[in-house]
């Protein structure tokens, strides 16, 4: 108990029930963490502590009347500004927004809230989560918690900066191309992006059904805990599941009679050296943990690059913009990257629309024909690089194309898949890399326990302890 920031939400929500730590406490012990780190970071659109301490005042009045607890009584979270908080506007990072507050919580976070979580306020997102670093025209850059003037990643910038500087234990990502894994990559967190349909995701955008919201924490217990929450079935999202998540579901000894398949660049991936020897070696672990792990190059790889760029510059579609004015005040790759496909015809993108359905059952096929219980790869083929570029400066440059260096984890926004990413090593600046964990649609719990068996072998010391 000598940093409750530090904690994680498991063990702060078991504090505060057993009142060896008050809701009050813990939230000011994560302020006070995020008061020391934010400077360098530049995490928060809106930081709305003291809304916050309001919150675990009267979570504490609930403790010491005994009422019935939620399981995350008292634990501060974090919410990424795509997502409508009451009382806070939604600027989805883009100047182009109204500061209008929200009259309602999204139905996520009136989850997280109706089991006792504090919500902390805003986080960081790149302009209406198109690219995957961490700079945007609303909020600058937001920097990685291991080394100044590096990316944290994106879209879900500020969570995963957060999370890696031991700023709280529960933050909430989105992610529809990797927004969710990337940033935790590079900032030394765990990231999950659930089954499409599991969290409710409303108001549901109209951008292809590749929009996924998930948990940005320290460990994959924490990250189950977050799904329990918040996953189930939701009026406002006619894509919700009826999955009965439980934090329990994960937990094992071991990973003993595991098929999980490796494949080191998806058949076309170009990978930087200290990325690619990392996650190899990681592999003796799972092998260790009793897996059955195999070499592979799945055949819907290849078939993914040309196929991502039309399926995200449909996704993004409807924030062109055509007015002078507005389009100056926009990132400048977003710009490009709409322009870059301003020629798509309503044909091309009925096309696109049904390549993506088929790509989508040919990968969950995949794993079901080969019984593979999972899918292991790097996380992203490059470690932090310096902020306000879309590529680092040893890959050639481009004005909007981030994808080539994430090729990893847009498959399974595509085919609606789990995936998380777990630390698994550091380059030799000490930057994270992260290891790729995916499956097949609602293998949730499996991806989630063998990120956790990974973990309480290999446990990843964070920045927040250097």
């Amino acid at each position: 108990m000598t940093d409750l920031a530090t904690l994680s939400a498991t063990q702060q929500a078991q504090l505060v029930r057993d009142r060896r730590a008050s809701p009050v406490e813990v939230t000011k012990a994560v302020l006070d963490r995020i008061a020391a780190w934010d400077s360098r970071l530049n995490a928060f659109v809106v930081l709305d502590a003291d809304r916050a301490m309001d919150a675990a005042r009267a979570a504490e009045v609930a403790v010491m009347a005994g009422r019935p607890l939620g399981p995350l009584h008292g634990v501060p979270v974090t919410i990424k500004d795509v997502q409508a908080v009451e009382g806070l506007p939604t600027r989805r990072g883009s100047p182009l927004t109204a500061d209008t507050p929200a009259t309602a919580d999204a139905p996520l976070v009136a989850r997280l809230r109706g089991a006792g979580a504090i919500i902390l306020g805003k986080t960081t997102s790149t302009e209406n989560g198109w690219t995957a670093v961490s700079s945007g025209p609303l909020t600058g850059h937001t920097h990685n918690p291991w080394m100044h003037g590096r990316t944290a990643g994106g879209s879900s910038s500020g969570a995963a900066a957060l999370a890696g500087a031991g700023c709280g234990a529960l933050h909430l990502g989105t992610d529809g191309a990797g927004s969710i894994r990337l940033p935790a990559h590079f900032c030394g967190a765990v990231g999950h992006k659930p089954t499409y349909g599991l969290v409710p995701y409303a108001p549901v955008p109209n951008n292809n059904s590749v929009s996924h919201a998930g948990p940005i924490a320290r460990s994959a217990g924490d990250a189950a805990l977050m799904l329990q929450v918040m996953g189930g079935l939701h009026p406002a999202d006619h894509t919700t599941l009826p999955m009965d998540f439980r934090v329990s579901d994960i937990w094992a000894p071991d990973l003993k009679g595991l098929r999980i398949a490796y494949s080191p660049d998806l058949g076309h991936a170009r990978v930087d050296p200290e990325i690619a020897a990392s996650v190899r070696a990681s592999l003796s672990l799972l092998e260790d943990l009793g897996a059955h792990v195999e070499e592979v190059t799945p055949p819907w790889g290849p078939r993914g690059p040309e196929l991502e760029r039309l399926v995200w510059a449909v996704a993004m579609y409807p924030f062109v913009e055509t007015d002078p004015a507005r389009r100056a005040a926009m990132d400048p790759g977003l710009v490009a990257c709409l322009d870059a496909f301003a020629g798509l015809t309503v044909k091309q993108m009925i096309d696109t629309a049904a390549r993506r359905i088929a790509y989508a059952a040919e990968v969950n096929t995949w794993f079901a024909d080969g019984a593979w219980d999972a899918l292991v790869t790097p996380a992203a083929s490059v470690a932090a690089f310096e902020v306000g570029r879309q590529r680092p400066a040893h890959w050639p440059d481009h004005a909007w194309d981030w994808l080539v260096w994430a090729e990893f984890s847009y498959p399974f926004d595509l085919s609606h898949g789990p995936a998380v990413s777990v630390p698994c090593g550091r380059t030799a600046e000490g930057l994270p890399i992260g290891l790729q964990i995916a499956g097949p649609r609602c293998s949730d719990a499996m991806m989630l326990r063998i990120a956790d068996a990974f973990l309480r072998a290999r446990p990843f010391s964070p920045a927040h302890a250097s």
